[in-house]
């Protein structure tokens, strides 16, 4: 039996790895009384009885989590921004190339940010192939559900709306989201891309748009295509979708509920488009940490996705 144990789990990403986790046999879910939720010792040893450890929690407090871990076979798998630039942690995106086999052998896991899950999939592709130069300059514009604000930004969302949350609202605007330096290390960039991420008025859903000057293109838009096709061509959870289009638009919120990421490339060989769909509690939170600990226990990566 495989004892699982979900510290943060009250939040909106833990909340949706336990639901998820009931599909599965042969698992058992560590809980601790209400009481005892942040309790230092009660915690220290859940984590330290499980096999895997989900750290759901802001950034000093998984960091702080890490060092309750004296048990060297739990495996943990962290949400938060704490650990994805560290090089003692595998990054948790399984379909860049070599990464799977990394993050099977790993006992220690950084699940991607939702922004970067989508930039990721777009730009790594194309560096690690040779399409696009790593000093590349690149724009990026991102909007998302609400959801992924947390319990407090939904609460704002759903309980007496402010009038301008009713349209959608830009942030980031110092250009130091948290997302970025995992961004330009996974993507091995070289210069910082201008990132504009949009929460806007829907509760889940995501759409990230990443913008190249076709000069910037060894090959032009075909060979953008092409190298997808190449890359992603056995992906069940990740995929290239030639024909993505809905009468001239694109949904944000096309993949709500799901697992599964779509990539399309719009545009003329002048001004091209890299387009990632998916849901941001999904492929962008709570489902990549469940391919990652399927990967981790030798299960289908599927298992437990709705895709």
């Amino acid at each position: 039996m495989t004892k699982i144990f979900i510290d943060g789990g009250a939040g909106t990403t833990g909340l949706v790895i336990h639901d998820r986790l009931k599909e599965y046999d042969g698992i058992t879910v560590i809980t601790l009384p209400e009481e005892l939720r942040k309790d230092e010792k009660a915690r220290a040893n859940a984590m330290n009885q499980a096999d895997v450890v989900f750290l759901c929690l802001p950034d000093s407090a998984a960091i702080e989590a890490v060092n309750l871990i004296t048990n060297e076979n739990t495996v943990v798998i962290d949400t938060s921004t704490a650990h994805r630039t560290n090089d003692g942690w595998t990054y948790g995106f399984p379909e860049l190339t070599g990464q799977k086999e990394k993050i099977k052998n790993s006992k220690r896991i950084a699940n991607p940010g939702c922004h970067a899950s989508g930039f990721i999939s777009l730009v790594a592709p194309l560096t690690q192939m040779g399409v696009i130069k790593s000093d590349v300059n690149l724009t990026c514009f991102s909007i998302t559900g609400y959801t992924g604000g947390g319990k407090k930004m939904i609460a704002e969302y759903e309980n007496d709306m402010p009038t301008l949350y009713s349209a959608p609202r830009q942030y980031g605007l110092s250009q130091k989201h948290k997302h970025v330096p995992e961004i330009m290390k996974v993507c091995n960039l070289k210069n910082q891309p201008a990132f504009c991420p949009i929460v806007s008025n829907f509760p889940r859903g995501m759409e990230v748009t990443v913008s190249i000057n076709g000069k910037d293109v060894i090959g032009g838009i075909e060979k953008i295509k092409q190298a997808y096709k190449d890359y992603y061509k056995d992906g069940k959870i990740v995929y290239f979708n030639e024909n993505a289009d809905e009468n001239g638009f694109l949904s944000a919120n096309a993949f709500a509920n799901k697992d599964s990421l779509e990539i399309s490339v719009h545009g003329t060989d002048e001004n091209i488009l890299l387009v990632a769909r998916f849901d941001n509690l999904g492929k962008g939170a709570s489902g990549a940490a469940i391919e990652n600990m399927n990967i981790v226990l030798g299960l289908p990566e599927e298992k437990g996705l709705t895709l």
